[in-house]
């Protein structure tokens, strides 16, 4: 470790494998409005880049904030935590957390600037959030508290969002469609609590799983996949969108792999599984949009 270039530590700081959740939701919302024929590029690009600045914002929050709490300890059985193990000071990563929210406000002002102040709102709160996860007085991830703001603000936030900033109105697809993504990026935060209940528990973090156990998660995971695919079949039964959308059922044989290494798997095995359920949305958003693409041109 003491041989690594400090642009590999970084590498290793913004935790690539969790950057597919941030680009799912805006390929889908991008997808929904080409569409519907309202694609704009600078902005759709606006978007995803946001997402991703601030999903590894979030990350390097999360390496110093979890550190200070005393939370990450040599018993981690997560990816490396780069403050812990002494490959940047906290200072260092502060500094870097304040870069990347610095550049995400800079990009959002465009953003702003197509959206008003309901996308200033958007995005304040998104960047408060993402900071809010470990830290400040009440972290939402030490008080059971995230799924709810994952669901939030990686489903309709983020398709709505996209959707609405190219066409300038929301459409009822995108309402349903942002339901997907951000139950099953809500599954990959539960993967993510799982494999660290037992040092959560000891460092008094009070995640879901800590909370109702691990039958409950088990359950709790299952349910949030199901709800995913439940989604775009009602969508099709009720004449709201097309069959196509179907497409993003192409990504069910994934799933039986993924539930049995939640029932059978603990600790850090568990990181394979974490990494399979952020490329899980990935698909699931892409094949989603790609059918809803493809049966407007049908449509023509």
């Amino acid at each position: 470790m003491g041989n690594l270039s400090t642009p590999k530590i970084w590498y290793l700081a913004i935790r690539p494998k969790t950057l597919p959740a941030a680009c799912g939701p805006v390929i889908l919302g991008t997808g929904l409005a080409l569409g519907d024929g309202v694609f704009r590029l600078l902005p759709a690009l606006a978007c995803l880049l946001v997402a991703l600045l601030l999903q590894i914002g979030s990350n390097l929050a999360n390496d110093v904030l979890d550190f200070k709490k005393g939370t990450d300890t040599k018993e981690r059985t997560g990816p490396l935590r780069v403050t812990q193990a002494g490959l940047l000071t906290p200072r260092q990563m502060l500094a870097g957390t304040i870069v990347v929210f610095t550049l995400t406000a800079a990009v959002g002002l465009y953003l702003i600037y197509l959206g008003g102040w309901p996308i200033f709102l958007l995005g304040l709160l998104a960047i408060i959030s993402a900071i809010a996860y470990t830290g400040g007085p009440f972290p939402l991830g030490y008080n059971g508290l995230a799924d709810i703001f994952v669901f939030f603000f990686f489903g309709p936030v983020a398709v709505i969002g996209t959707y609405y900033l190219q066409a300038g109105f929301v459409s009822e697809i995108a309402w349903w469609a942002s339901i997907p993504p951000g139950l099953l990026i809500t599954a990959l935060l539960v993967v993510n609590n799982l494999r660290d209940i037992e040092t959560d528990r000891k460092a008094g973090k009070k995640s879901l799983p800590v909370r109702f156990g691990v039958k409950f998660t088990r359950i709790y995971y299952i349910s949030l996949l199901a709800l995913s695919y439940l989604v775009p079949l009602v969508l099709w039964l009720s004449g709201k969108a097309p069959s196509l959308i179907l497409l993003a059922w192409l990504t069910l044989p994934q799933i039986a792999t993924l539930i049995t290494d939640v029932f059978t798997k603990k600790g850090s095995p568990l990181n394979e599984t974490l990494a399979a359920t952020a490329k899980l949305g990935l698909f699931f958003s892409v094949l989603f949009a790609v059918g809803y693409v493809f049966a407007s041109l049908n449509a023509f």
